[in-house]
């Protein structure tokens, strides 16, 4: 079949065909663990149950939705801003929900590249970001990622020839897959950047709340400056355990907020109203609950690291996330290295390099499964040193 040249320059999506693999070996009698998605075993909150129950089978809830969603949504959005960071943002004009931060993500490019622009890139990344640019006819621009660098962009790799042509600048703070965390006048140098060339800084903050040992993410709309460049996207998947659900929403420039409703306007009818009624609920439980899913998540983080400190790996304790990159410690691919961890003890984990280029040399672990199955794991991937 005849396909675009923009979708064949798609690589292979991260874990498209884990499902499979992991039943093929379970039908061979293997006890899987799997460490691969981030994709915690955690419940969501129960009001955020309840309040879905309560409304899913009324009418009301069951119409179109559209791009405006649940006043109620907007309105706890801007609030918890206000709140969690002490940003204010007008609920109309400056908060979009989102079918999850994920599309919101993916449709903005459409809106801002044409043929030759380019995009700045994190690699590894989320492949959202390669993937969206990719269908939308930019020119990915892939930054590796790297320790030296602590695992920030540096804005100085970027060539004055190709500045010009930059029109997006991703970033993720906390990261996924590093781990890594950005000072603020990090955060600082990246909206001057923006400014000064024009370019719209797109942020990924997916992980704020899932935070360690009393660091508190900041939001990029603190910083001076940004309001001017900035969108900023947020997510209920890893923050309340709703990864199925698919809820999320951006916020930011008012410019950019109304063209990617307009984008989104074309291409969905924004989420089924009573999972949005469920995001409310969240929210509105986000200061009593979510504390106590952070020190789960806390507790696998220091039995994991010290189980693997244990087994021979030189691992970095992280301040924020979901997850563990772990340098691969032997003389191999990191594809094959996560291969052998598969085929020979039943432990799935992510080859760095399934995020980009830039990942070579590292595998990520996420903390999905119980201490005892973490300890279970480290264990197993001793017997490939």
């Amino acid at each position: 079949m005849h396909t675009s040249r923009r979708f064949t320059a798609l690589p292979d999506f991260p874990l498209a065909d884990m499902g499979r693999v992991q039943q093929d070996l379970k039908n061979r009698g293997m006890d899987v663990i799997n460490l691969g998605a981030g994709d915690a075993d955690l419940d969501p909150p129960p009001t955020v149950v309840d309040r879905m129950c309560q409304v899913v089978g009324e009418t009301a809830y069951s119409r179109y939705p559209f791009q405006a969603g649940l006043a109620s949504l907007r309105e706890a959005i801007a609030g918890w801003m206000q709140d969690r960071f002490g940003v204010t943002v007008d609920p109309w004009k400056e908060v979009l929900p989102l079918i999850g931060s994920k599309e919101g993500i993916a449709h903005l490019p459409f809106a801002l590249l044409d043929d030759g622009d380019a995009a700045v890139i994190p690699d590894p990344g989320y492949q959202a970001y390669l993937g969206s640019v990719t269908l939308a006819g930019g020119e990915p621009l892939l930054i590796p990622l790297r320790p030296e660098n602590n695992f920030l962009i540096p804005l100085t790799d970027i060539s004055g020839a190709i500045a010009d042509r930059i029109r997006i600048l991703y970033l993720n703070y906390p990261n996924n897959p590093t781990t890594a965390i950005a000072p603020d006048n990090y955060f600082e140098q990246v909206i001057s950047y923006c400014n000064h060339h024009g370019v719209i800084l797109a942020h990924d903050h997916a992980y704020s709340e899932i935070a360690f040992d009393g660091y508190r993410p900041k939001s990029v709309l603190e910083f001076e400056g940004a309001r001017d460049v900035a969108i900023e996207y947020h997510s209920f998947s890893k923050t309340y355990n709703m990864t199925g659900w698919r809820l999320g929403w951006a916020v930011g420039n008012p410019d950019l907020i109304s063209i990617l409703s307009k984008v989104k306007s074309f291409l969905d009818t924004g989420q089924f109203l009573a999972v949005q009624a469920a995001g409310v609920a969240a929210l509105a439980c986000w200061k009593q609950w979510v504390p106590g899913n952070v020190a789960t998540f806390q507790e696998r983080r220091d039995v994991a690291v010290r189980e693997l400190r244990k087994a021979g790996f030189d691992i970095s304790l992280p301040h924020a996330t979901m997850y563990l990159w772990v340098p691969v410690p032997t003389q191999e691919s990191a594809e094959n290295f996560a291969a052998r961890a598969l085929e020979t003890e039943g432990v799935i984990v992510l080859p760095g390099s399934a995020l980009g280029r830039g990942g070579e040399g590292f595998f990520r672990i996420a903390l999905t499964k119980t201490e005892a199955r973490l300890t279970e794991a480290a264990e197993r991937l001793s017997h490939l040193l």
